[in-house]
């Protein structure tokens, strides 16, 4: 579920039901756990590292919860001040600080009846969390600078923090009460490189989200599943969705995965996209040569399976880049006659070889590209056309 979405729906008091995806044994674990934790009131504290989706393990916890009609209202500790902190958690009257203007209801009063989720709590002053101490206590809030009693409100608290709180009560940064106070139940959600098994899951989530059709094959699959994901489900949905945007074609393969992956990737699958790379480039420079032509070579070793359907695409890919995503000037860059031109595109259509030539429209002419002459055609040069319309009819 989008986060922006989820955010402006808490904060209209609605929340819609999110989906805490996952078959892994870990997961299925803090599922269980949260399924029964969700029935009562009790305080939560969700670990985990940034990424992992503790905001949505949070928002599980309130829909499955006998307080999923009332709001579900979420804080990040760490992105405003401590002063300001104060005022978004209780409150504030006018008057009361510098750019005051009007009384301000807190977030502990907006939920009421409900939950807050205090992400990133590991990141609170030690002021903040003596106050916030004082609140779990009594249940008490009193905005800045009034001096009316202070009200009560029912509110669930359910923190989050990818920080190791132990270690911080005892450097002295967190207090070792507060954390006790918080943490009635942990769960904690594994890094998503334990749980690989659910990478297909996520990333066929993540297409859905996207709303594009691409298709990502079996082995760019395999690369995702072996990658660490040091960003955890966050990083993969931003792949993800820069693949549906940029992937050639609505299909998506290793070539096409951004280079920290490919890195990452298994010698032996880079050393088989290498060596296609190597076809493509030795198909290129035969018809751009001179020395073969495109239906009495190319065209045959395809359909003896010589070549396959990804070399022939990125023969294509090459054209398309000395043309600047012009189908028509391949003709004579791979020594096609003119009058084969909808031949020529039936065939890539027929092959799922056609390619976009769109992201290849630079709307710069380059430099010529020289090609011996060939029978019945003077030679020429190939200027790339400019950003116009044409490039296929």
């Amino acid at each position: 579920m989008d986060r922006q979405n989820m955010q402006s729906e808490s904060n209209r008091g609605v929340i819609a039901k999110p989906v805490f995806l996952g078959n892994a044994p870990a997961i299925e674990r803090v599922r269980v756990a949260a399924d029964r934790v969700a029935r009562g009131d009790a305080k939560v504290l969700i670990t985990g590292e940034s990424g992992v989706g503790k905001d949505v393990l949070g928002r599980y916890l309130h829909a499955q919860s006998p307080r999923a009609r009332s709001p579900f209202v979420a804080l990040n500790c760490a992105g405003v001040s401590e002063t300001l902190l104060e005022s978004e958690l209780f409150g504030h009257v006018k008057g009361s600080f510098t750019g005051a203007h009007r009384d301000k209801i807190g977030k502990l009063q907006l939920a009421h009846r409900g939950t807050i989720f205090l992400d990133e709590i590991g990141e609170m002053s030690l002021r903040m969390q003596a106050l916030l101490l004082r609140f779990l206590e009594n249940g008490e809030i009193q905005p800045v600078g009034a001096d009316t009693p202070a009200a009560r409100v029912d509110v669930r608290v359910i923190s989050a923090t990818n920080r190791n709180l132990p270690e911080m009560v005892a450097a002295g940064q967190f207090r070792e009460d507060l954390m006790y106070r918080i943490k009635v139940v942990h769960l904690h959600v594994p890094p998503l490189r334990e749980r690989a098994d659910d990478i297909r899951l996520l990333v066929q989530h993540a297409i859905t989200r996207t709303g594009s059709q691409v298709i990502i094959d079996e082995e760019a699959m395999q690369v995702l599943e072996r990658y660490r994901w040091p960003g955890n489900v966050r990083e993969l949905q931003n792949v993800v969705e820069q693949l549906a945007w940029l992937g050639h074609d609505g299909r998506v393969g290793v070539p096409d995965l951004p280079p920290a992956l490919l890195a990452a990737a298994p010698s032996a699958i880079m050393r088989k996209h290498e060596r296609r790379r190597q076809v493509a480039d030795d198909l290129f420079q035969t018809l751009t040569s001179g020395s073969h032509k495109f239906w009495d070579h190319v065209y045959t070793l395809f359909l003896n399976r010589d070549i396959t359907r990804h070399d022939m695409r990125e023969l294509v890919r090459r054209g398309l880049t000395a043309t600047s995503g012009n189908y028509r000037a391949m003709l004579h860059l791979f020594g096609i006659d003119s009058r084969d031109y909808k031949r020529f595109l039936n065939f890539l259509a027929a092959h799922d070889c056609n390619v976009d030539f769109r992201q290849f429209r630079t709307g710069v002419t380059a430099t010529p590209i020289e090609r011996p002459a060939v029978v019945g055609a003077p030679a020429s040069p190939i200027h790339r056309p400019p950003l116009q319309g044409g490039n296929v009819h």
